[in-house]
């Protein structure tokens, strides 16, 4: 019961990250160290995941030599390593009990839904003060930026839909009220990435549970309520789309290219100089110099790790997505009783990697659980098979 109330808050405090330190950070660096006194293990399938994090964040220590102002630099890579260290901890509470996948998702869906909530009640000013739960006229709840705010709810409306194409039907109200409320906040948060992200993972998630299941009674119903979810969606966007403020912004944040990306240094312009750049210095330039230069960040992980992590980061960082992709598409639908928690956390971890081309990940502390899930799955399919290669 201790360690499961450490976990559910912990997974909860990652909601909540409207500053920096976040409770988050303080409460995981007690955590951790703690839990490793009593016994955390790092097995062989979890060796690969700890590794390849570690080779990240060396090559930025490499980048972060070739600066010539240090600056906050060893505070930028130490929270990065500090990331690194949660997926490897989730990952491996996870191969040692796999009931806390249920766990970390209920308590991930508590916050989604607090922090969703909040967001919308700050959108539309429904009490004095609540306008701190938006940035930039978006919602936000309680997160420093709106485009973070969208995909860190994600994966608990991707749960929520799984459960209402596949649950109990005496569980489905309830179900979907709690995805309409996280969806709303996501449509808020006026983020293309989110609504990209939430788009991408729903779509994957029903064509992935139509495929697994072969009845044909209940493709008919994944068929059949995927249907309705779509209706639903559709009139509550035409609904929300009848109030002028939402209509406004709503039809100025879906043009595909904004005038910040397509200017003469907008963000397509500065992938184009970061990747020569990149070609110039195998070393890397240092964490966040690039953003000094050119008053924007990369806005492109794969550019960032190349020039703030170095070839060498960025060759690892390579390494463990096409690794993670590979090894969890080979066990995506095994039947296990945690199946279903590692299906969402997969598609919505492709999801990440897609939306990475056009935002930097490498600090946002939902990326990294989402790395632990899909490790800890990875790492107990791999136990069970060595153990049956022993037998």
């Amino acid at each position: 019961m201790l360690a499961s109330a450490a976990i559910a808050i912990g997974v909860f405090l990652s909601g909540f990250v409207i500053r920096e330190p976040a409770p988050y950070e303080l409460y995981m660096v007690v955590l951790i160290p703690i839990w490793a006194l009593f016994g955390l293990r790092i097995s062989r399938g979890i060796a690969p995941l700890l590794a390849l994090l570690l080779v990240f964040n060396i090559g930025g220590m490499i980048s972060m030599l070739q600066m010539s102002a240090i600056r906050d630099t060893p505070l930028y890579l130490a929270v990065s390593v500090f990331l690194a260290l949660t997926a490897v901890f989730f990952a491996a509470i996870l191969e040692r009990e796999p009931r806390f996948f249920r766990l970390i998702f209920l308590s991930w869906m508590a916050a989604a839904v607090s922090t969703a909530a909040l967001g919308i009640l700050g959108y539309f000013n429904a009490f004095p003060g609540s306008e701190m739960f938006t940035r930039y006229e978006r919602a936000a709840g309680v997160f420093e930026d709106p485009n973070v705010f969208g995909p860190f709810i994600t994966l608990p409306a991707i749960y929520l839909l799984h459960r209402v194409l596949t649950g109990p039907l005496d569980r489905m109200a309830v179900q979907a009220l709690l995805l309409l409320v996280i969806t709303l906040g996501v449509l808020l948060s006026f983020s293309r990435g989110a609504w990209g992200l939430f788009a991408f993972s729903a779509i994957f998630l029903t064509l992935a549970v139509f495929i697994q299941h072969r009845s044909g009674t209940f493709r008919f119903r994944i068929i059949l309520m995927s249907g309705l979810a779509l209706t639903l969606l559709i009139v509550g966007l035409i609904v929300a789309l009848q109030i002028p403020a939402i209509a406004e912004l709503f039809e100025a944040r879906a043009r595909l290219v904004q005038e910040y990306d397509g200017a003469r240094l907008g963000r397509f312009a500065r992938h184009a100089i970061g990747f020569a750049m990149a070609m110039e210095h195998p070393l890397g330039i240092g964490p966040l110099v690039f953003g000094q230069i050119y008053g924007e960040d990369t806005h492109n992980i794969w550019l960032k790790a190349l020039l703030d992590y170095s070839w060498l980061g960025f060759v690892a960082y390579v390494t463990l997505i096409g690794w993670t992709l590979a090894a969890g598409l080979r066990i995506l639908f095994r039947d296990r009783p945690w199946q279903p928690y590692f299906l969402c956390a997969y598609v919505v971890l492709v999801g990440h990697i897609l939306l990475g081309t056009v935002i930097d990940t490498d600090h946002w502390r939902h990326f990294y659980l989402l790395l632990g899930l899909v490790w800890g799955g990875i790492a107990i399919e791999y136990r069970r098979e060595h153990l049956a290669r022993r037998r």
